[in-house]
Parts: C-alpha cells; structure tokens; sequence
C-alpha cells in the first residue's frame, strides 16, 4: 500500500473523520467527502474520488487477506 493514501492524524483530525475511517485510505476518503458535500451529495458527482477510495479499500482488503494466509500457513509449517 503506498504511504500517499494515508493521510496525517492532524488532517484526519481537521477533516472530522470518524476513527473507524482512519485506515490506509483516508488520504482519499477525505477530498472524496469534500467533493460530496460541495455537490449536495449528487451520485453521479464525484466519480473519480469515489473510484479511487473504492480502489484503495479493495487493495487493502486483498493485502490483508495475503497477509493472513502467509500467517496461517507459517502456524502451520511451525507445528509440524
């Protein structure tokens, strides 16, 4: 995951993002609800933004997901 989509605990602070938001993608999260709030929440605005954070949890959620079958399949190879 690149460090430029986590955003600074001072810029989640400014923004008023909610802790369970504060993950590897808040560095987009934040212009995302920027965007949504100047275009009065319209679902055809703010497309690219949306994409781009959609993209980014995605990414994570595989990386996660990697990451904890690495982990199972050391325990495994550990217990033999």
């Amino acid at each position: 995951m690149a460090h430029s989509t986590i955003a600074s605990q001072e810029e989640m602070k400014n923004a008023k993002l909610p802790l369970g938001w504060r993950d590897q993608c808040s560095a987009l999260l934040i212009p995302l609800n920027v965007c949504r709030k100047d275009k009065n929440y319209l679902p055809w605005e703010c497309e690219h933004e949306k994409h781009a954070y959609e993209k980014c949890q995605y990414d994570d959620y595989v990386r996660r997901m990697k990451l904890l079958s690495q982990q199972k399949r050391q325990a495994m190879e550990d217990s033999e």
